[in-house]
Parts: C-alpha cells; structure tokens; sequence
C-alpha cells in the first residue's frame, strides 16, 4: 500500500470516529447546529471512501486504452467530494428552517460541546495530515479531502458560537440560524473544490511560477540549441506532462541532439517529480525567434 493510500485509508478511520463524537454531542444537546455538524461529518466519510477508490484507480500503470495513465481519475473523487459537500449543505438548510420553525430548548450544552470539541480538534489535525501529505505527493483527492475537513472545523467553530449564544440568551432561533449559516460556508467550500478539479480535468496550464521555472530549466540545459518555442505543460493529478520543440543546428548529429534532450529531460525531472517530458527537435531553420531563448 503507497502511503497516499494509507493516508486515505486514515481518513476513512477518522472519519468514523469523529462521526461518532459528533452524533454523541448531538444526542446530549439536541442542537440542530450540532446535528448539522455530525450530518457534514458523514459526507466526510463517503468522500473518505470515494478518495481511496479514487486514488487506488489512479495508481495503475498505463495500458493500451489509456496509455497517458489513470491519473485523472483522482479529479473525479474531488468533483464527487464537491457535490457530496454540496448535498449536505442543503441537507443542513432543511434542517435548519426546520429549527426556525420549531425552535426548543437544548439539554446539557456543556457536556455536548466539549464531546464535539474534541471531534473538531481531531478534524483540525487530520486536515492538516492530509493538506500537507497531499501537495507533497501531489494528490488532488487527499487535498481536497484536507480542505473538506478543513471547512468542517470552521463550521465546528461556529456551531459552537452558535449553541453558546442560544444558551446565554435564551434565544432558541439562534442555534438553526448559525446552522443555515454553516451551510452557506460548506457550499462555498464544495463549489471551491469542484472548481479546482474542473481544471484539472481541462488540462489548464501549469502555474506561472512554476511554467518560469520550466522556461529556466531548458534556457539553461539545452546548451548547443537554438532556441525552444511551442511550450505546452498540463496537470493531471500527480501526474504533469511537458511538451515543447527544440530547435537545433542542422551540423549536430543525432546522438548530440539526443544527448542534449537527455540533458534537458533529467534536470525537468529533477524539478518536477514524475513529470512526462516529450521533446520535439527541429532543425535550425523551423526557428521562430520566439519562445526561450537557450543560454
């Protein structure tokens, strides 16, 4: 098991212990706010499960039908996690008008709210596991997973605003009014998610940043060429894939143009882990004097 699976395996653990700590708070409160929270909690969990499918998937090796991989289809899971977000916002609406029109007293706050303290304590570090063990492997669907908790223990935050103001003031409404307010925030958090993988799934372009430190890597390494124009990158998952052509002078041979796009290939790589490289030489009068100019 690669240890993207083992972190998406963790999540699902986690999940169903802080689903559990959140159900226990809502039972002891009867708060509408908390079941929301424990109601975001179960999404957590599908999305859980949807990622380590997803990730499983996307670690086999090319195939005749798919001979660019099975990266993509971690791009799936996260749009799959943005509508499941998005669901249990609007579950958590329902539930909230049901609130307002019925609003009632809520039973031993206190205890419930340090149950689902800790829950949301667990959320926090577990978001912060998953944020950064996914950009490090560059994996969409632990990274979305990590946002997902992330927006879930800023909901936690003001559930937990909302329970005390109901309790302080007596004002019964205010519990499912910081519910709808908590939804608002999760749909905001699975259109962000769903937006992200939708990119990926266009093939948009690297980021500028990291496109300039592409642009320097070949100026830099492809010494003896002319010039490198057409340069085209896009993301998949954790995969990247680099294209471009490199014009040389017609007197060099093939070996020396081979050698030289060894050159250039093994410093992108060095760059960018797993990057696939595709390299297109030209001879020196396809030059457009345009594009990077070789060092």
């Amino acid at each position: 098991m690669t240890k993207v699976m083992k972190f998406a395996a963790g999540s699902i653990v986690m999940g169903l212990i802080v689903l559990g700590l959140k159900l226990v708070a809502w039972a002891m409160t009867g708060s509408i706010a908390l079941l929301s929270d424990a109601l975001e909690s179960t999404v957590n969990v599908a999305t859980a499960l949807a990622a380590i499918i997803a990730i499983h998937f996307a670690a086999r090796p090319a195939d005749a039908n798919h001979p660019y991989g099975h990266h993509k289809a971690e791009l799936f899971a996260a749009i799959l996690e943005g509508v499941m977000i998005i669901v249990a916002a609007l579950l958590i609406l329902k539930q909230s008008y049901e609130g307002l029109m019925t609003p009632r007293a809520l039973e031993a706050p206190i205890a419930g709210l340090l149950v689902n303290a800790l829950a949301s304590g667990l959320n926090g570090f577990w978001a912060w596991v998953l944020l950064r063990q996914g950009r490090r492997h560059r994996s969409p669907a632990l990274v979305a997973d990590g946002k997902h908790l992330l927006s879930d223990v800023i909901s936690s935050v003001v559930v937990v605003l909302g329970v005390l103001i109901a309790l302080e003031t007596g004002w019964a409404w205010a519990d499912p009014a910081l519910a709808g307010l908590v939804a608002l925030n999760i749909l905001w958090s699975g259109w962000k998610v769903m937006q992200q993988s939708l990119s990926g799934l266009l093939d948009e372009s690297l980021s500028d940043e990291v496109l300039n430190d592409v642009r320097r890597v070949i100026a830099t390494e492809a010494i003896g060429a002319v010039e490198a124009h057409d340069l085209r990158t896009r993301a998949a998952g954790p995969a990247t894939f680099i294209e471009f052509h490199l014009v040389v002078p017609g007197s060099i041979t093939v070996t020396e143009a081979h050698e030289m796009c060894d050159r250039v290939e093994a410093a992108l790589k060095a760059l960018i882990e797993g990057c696939v490289i595709t390299i297109h030489v030209e001879p020196e009068h396809k030059a457009k004097h345009a594009g990077i100019v070789v060092l």
